[in-house]
C-alpha cells in the first residue's frame, strides 16, 4: 500500500480506505477462485494495483465518461481505476463467470457505485465508450479486431478516445503495422520498481 502513497499522495480517506481493503479481499477471495496468480498474491500493489494505475499518470478521464475494461479478470485495471476516478462509469467485462463473481463481491465491498459488471465477451458488446482499456489479453492485432468499435467517436479529453493497452516485453513486430495510429509509453517513467522496466502503455486511436 505504500507505493500507491508513494506516487499518489493526493488521495481522499475514502480513496485510502478502499486501496487498503483490496489485499484482504482478495487474498480472501484467491483462496476460492484463482484470479491472480499464487506467487502475485503477496506483490499485489505493485503488480496489479500500481500496475493499473499507470493509465491514470497517463490520462485523467472526464468526470462521467465511460471506459471498458475487456477481459478484466480479476478486475484490473478496472478497480484500481475506479477507485481513483469515482466520478467516471467503468464497464467490467469479462467471459468467465466466476471471475465476475469475484469482481462483484469486491466492488460490493468497496461501495464502488461507479462499476457496472457484465459477463460477455468483447464482440457481443453492442455499446460504446470513450476508451477502452485492458492488461495483455491478447496481441494488439486481435485485441484491436475485439475492440475497437466499441470506441465512441466524440471526445472531450485531452487525447481523441481510444484504446489504452498495459502490456510488457518485446512489442516491436507486434506493433509494426499501427505505429502511425499508437502512441507507446514506458511505465518506467512514471514508476521506478523493477517490475516496471518493460512494462508498457500502448495508447491507440483512429
Amino acid at each position: 500500500m505504500h507505493q500507491i502513497l508513494k506516487y499518489f499522495p493526493a488521495l481522499t480517506t475514502t480513496q485510502i480506505s478502499q486501496f487498503e481493503k483490496l489485499f484482504s479481499l482478495y487474498e480472501d477471495w484467491n483462496s476460492k477462485i484463482n484470479v491472480i496468480s499464487r506467487k502475485d498474491i503477496s506483490q499485489l500493489y505493485e503488480r496489479h494495483v500500481l500496475h493499473s494505475l499507470a493509465i491514470a499518470k497517463f490520462i485523467t478521464f472526464a468526470d462521467n465518461s465511460t471506459v471498458v475494461d475487456i477481459g478484466t479478470g480479476g478486475g484490473f485495471p478496472g478497480i484500481p481505476l475506479a477507485i481513483f476516478f469515482p466520478n467516471v462509469k467503468f464497464t467490467l467485462l469479462d467471459s468467465i463467470r466466476k471471475k465476475i463473481t469475484v469482481v462483484d463481491a469486491v466492488k460490493d465491498e468497496l461501495k464502488l457505485t461507479n462499476v457496472t459488471t457484465f459477463v460477455a465477451r468483447a464482440e457481443n458488446v453492442n455499446k460504446q465508450f470513450d476508451f477502452v482499456v485492458s492488461r495483455a489479453v491478447t496481441n494488439f492485432s486481435d485485441f484491436l479486431k475485439l475492440s475497437s468499435n466499441l470506441i465512441r467517436q466524440k471526445n472531450r479529453h485531452e487525447i481523441k478516445n481510444g484504446i489504452i493497452y498495459l502490456k510488457g516485453g518485446d512489442l516491436d513486430n507486434e506493433l509494426n503495422n499501427y505505429l502511425k495510429n499508437i502512441k507507446i509509453v514506458d511505465i518506467s517513467t512514471f514508476f521506478d520498481e523493477e517490475f516496471f522496466e518493460t512494462k508498457k502503455i500502448i495508447y491507440y486511436s483512429k
